[in-house]
């Protein structure tokens, strides 16, 4: 078949998404002008999507290697041990791009894509999870494009029979043309049976399997690099189509295909395709890969060279293999119903050779496509608008003439309402491992064959990292990390996905770099490593960047399942504790208080202490190991109050209970007690007769401890404050959000 490329030049490297200093840098690289298809293979590696040029310098900051970390970033996945020859692998990645374009499919392959990370590693996925921030509700655009991708993660992920078992969601404004779309999968291997993406072994096969090669998703890595615009739409064939019945499949075939010891290497092809799977297995390796793509399987009619290199079609692996095992690895694939076809070989070359039959289409050395892609540190200007909020006097804020209707329009917020009218969309108890529902501060999954369980969470809150990008970035670790703490789980690592605007702006990459190293702060400080992740950049609308939002999924393990703890309360007359910085000065900047009630984003946002934080996670820790509580939940959006409602009406079971509480002894006025978002924080329930023991662990943590009220009644009393029947708090907490989408 006779391929004619188009000519290539300056131009179309620009179209491409390469700078005119990049493509400079690629005709002295090869010494002539690149063919088309070598063009679009630099275009795609080099692009921020999979080269990660304009952050690398900062994910270098990251703690990555501790003790429990097996696999730590630069893999699929990363992998942290929790004994037993046991390994829990876990990574988040975004589909923000194709999901503000095509809603549906471009969530419902991001799940696709997510699971491939984690079972090419060896790992069979047991859970998923569903961090999202869109505009506000009354939007109908909004509204269209939230339901789209609620539906696609359902759909996918029940289909294929993952559970989706928990998440977030956050409504502002500032996401309301590019909405974030993150989603985070996990899964348990064992120590022996982790496979990683090398193409070792020069003479050894490259086999691609699962489903067939169209022309969906060509340049989608390319297309998640740049700033969407009125023209995106057109860029519709750039979101891939997803097909979970043929996931399910390919997954049950590649872990047959790692249990039977038959490949020496896996890789899915997710961003770029072929492209980059094939190529980055090769640079891991050391090693050179040459490629016949017309034996890719096809599912369209003449498709060039360039075309099949750069399909981003779902469903599909690379396999390096001996070639004396093909044929049992394609007995595997057969029985599956799956494609399985030998396109090429590792070589000990060094070079990318991508023919069509006997007519070589590219031709580049490995290390100019991968090791030396252009890394960049870029200006870093603090923005002017810090200055403006950091004015904002709390003092000046009106007092509402009703804390009741107050604390029940806050709980009406979108982002604080109850999800449960999301969640309830997917199945997260498939495979019966789910111990904790959604709706508590942590999922609980427990690990077959032990007695142990893991708690996984998600957290950012992207307003207060446009307050204070580094105090921001430093909360949303310390939050995931206080999420699992009360659902009695040890931190053992994370994975985040960096979602900003464009890096080519000063005050945007400042932002970055601030949230960045607020992260690093805080795992440090809390000791828990960053083991993979993913960075989303050129989240812009026509007038603005979406909030700098450094989303967060941490994994921690509960040594068992006795200690497992959620945040209602369980039984009238227990006594209501408020634990850790309780002398803190009350605080409303950058709360949903002043947000929803004020209509103000100013302040700098809570302020926290990391050393308080880490006392306080190992005295709840203590506690419930001690099994001297029955319930813990983190102190968050909304404040006290919101987190005291929570705790009446928010058990799985439906079930709703009232309490009487005094807060007399906290500083500050009413509504700055009741809604402040202090940080360090946490509610606990205890019988009595157990207070003095859980007072004397406070103070050998040194961490403060107050007995607020006690459980009971069928309405919520903060004396001389606020006074509403349970049923009142529900009502709102449940029925905000369906009325709005309907």
């Amino acid at each position: 078949m006779n391929h004619r490329e188009p000519t290539v030049g300056l131009k179309l490297a620009q179209s491409f998404g390469l700078n005119a200093e990049e493509y400079k840098r690629i005709l002295a690289i090869m010494g002539r002008t690149p063919t088309y298809t070598e063009l679009g293979i630099f275009s795609v590696l080099w692009s921020e999507h999979c080269s990660y040029k304009n952050s690398k310098p900062l994910l270098k900051l990251f703690p990555t290697r501790m003790k429990q970390v097996l696999q730590g970033p630069g893999e699929n996945a990363g992998i942290v041990d929790i004994g037993d020859g046991l390994g829990v692998a876990m990574k988040v990645e975004s589909h923000n791009h194709p999901s503000a374009i095509e809603p549906y499919q471009g969530a419902a392959t991001g799940i696709g894509g997510i699971l491939r990370d984690i079972f090419t590693m060896g790992a069979r996925p047991i859970a998923l999870m569903d961090p999202l921030y869109f505009g506000e509700l009354s939007d109908p655009h909004v509204r269209h494009l939230f339901g789209g991708v609620v539906s696609g993660i359902a759909d996918y992920g029940n289909c294929v029979g993952i559970p989706t078992v928990g998440g977030s969601v956050f409504f502002d404004a500032s996401y309301t043309t590019n909405p974030l779309v993150n989603v985070l999968a996990l899964g348990v291997v064992e120590h022996a049976k982790i496979v990683k993406g090398f193409a070792s072994g020069p003479g050894n096969d490259i086999i691609a399997v699962g489903a067939t090669t169209g022309r969906d998703g060509i340049h989608g890595a390319t297309f998640a690099s740049e700033e969407l615009s009125e023209s995106s739409a057109a860029k519709r064939p750039s979101v891939q189509i997803g097909d979970p019945f043929t996931k399910k499949l390919l997954l049950e075939a590649t872990l047959e295909l790692i249990d039977s010891g038959l490949a020496v290497g896996i890789q899915d092809m997710g961003a770029a395709g072929l492209t980059s799977s094939s190529i980055e297995m090769a640079s891991r390796a050391g090693t050179g890969i040459e490629l016949d793509v017309s034996r890719v399987p096809l599912r369209e009619t003449g498709m060039t060279p360039y075309e099949v290199m750069l399909s981003e079609s779902q469903e599909r692996m690379v396999v390096v293999a001996p070639p004396a095992n093909f044929d049992k690895i394609k007995a595997i694939f057969d029985k599956w119903e799956l494609h399985c076809a030998r396109i090429g070989r590792v070589t000990d070359d060094g070079k990318v050779r991508v023919t069509w039959q006997d007519e070589v289409f590219c031709e580049v050395p490995v290390k100019a496509l991968v090791d030396e892609a252009p890394v960049y540190r870029r200006e870093s200007k603090k923005p002017a608008y810090l200055a403006k909020v950091a004015r904002f006097k709390q003092t000046a804020v009106p007092l509402p003439n009703d804390l009741n209707q107050t604390l029940l329009a806050l709980l009406a917020a979108p982002t604080i309402a109850s999800k449960r009218w999301v969640y309830r969309q997917y199945d997260h108890q498939v495979r019966t491992n789910t111990v904790v529902l959604p709706g508590s501060d942590a999922a609980v999954l427990r690990i077959r064959g032990t007695r142990k369980a893991i708690g996984l969470t998600t957290d950012c809150n992207g307003r207060y990292c446009y307050l204070d990008p580094r105090n921001g970035g430093a909360i949303a670790v310390a939050e995931a990390a206080r999420n699992l703490a009360c659902s009695g789980a040890r931190p053992l690592g994370l994975t985040d996905c960096l979602n900003f605007g464009n890096p080519y702006k000063p005050e945007v990459f400042y932002q970055m770099r601030q949230c960045v190293l607020g992260m690093v702060d805080a795992c440090n400080a809390l000791q828990v490593p960053v083991i993979s992740g993913n960075v989303s950049l050129y989240n812009e609308s026509v007038t603005h960047s979406v909030y700098p939002t450094p989303l967060i999924g941490m994994v921690g393990l509960i040594d068992d399942l006795s200690q497992v703890t959620t945040q209602w309360f369980k039984k009238t007359g227990d006594a209501i504790l408020l634990v850790g910085d309780v002398k803190q000065k009350p605080d409303i900047g950058g709360s949903e208080y002043l947000k929803a009630v004020h209509g103000k984003v100013e302040g700098k946002g809570p302020r926290m202490d990391l050393k308080k934080e880490k006392a306080l996670h190992g005295f709840v820790l203590d506690a419930i190991k001690s099994k001297l509580v029955r319930s813990a939940h983190d102190c968050a959006e909304g404040g006290l109050a919101v987190a005291l409602a929570e705790c009446c009406i928010s058990d799985t079971t439906g079930k709703t209970v009232g309490a009487a509480v005094d807060l007399a002894k906290l500083p500050g006025r009413p509504d700055l007690k009741l809604f402040g978002e202090h940080q360090s924080r946490v509610i606990l329930s205890c019988p009595q007769s157990a207070v003095r023991k859980v007072m004397a662990l406070a103070t050998k943590h040194k961490v403060g401890c107050l007995k607020i009220g006690a459980v009971g009644g069928k309405k919520l009393a903060i004396r001389k404050l606020v006074d509403l029947p349970v049923a009142k708090l529900q009502e709102s907490w449940e029925g905000a959000i369906p009325a709005r989408m309907a």
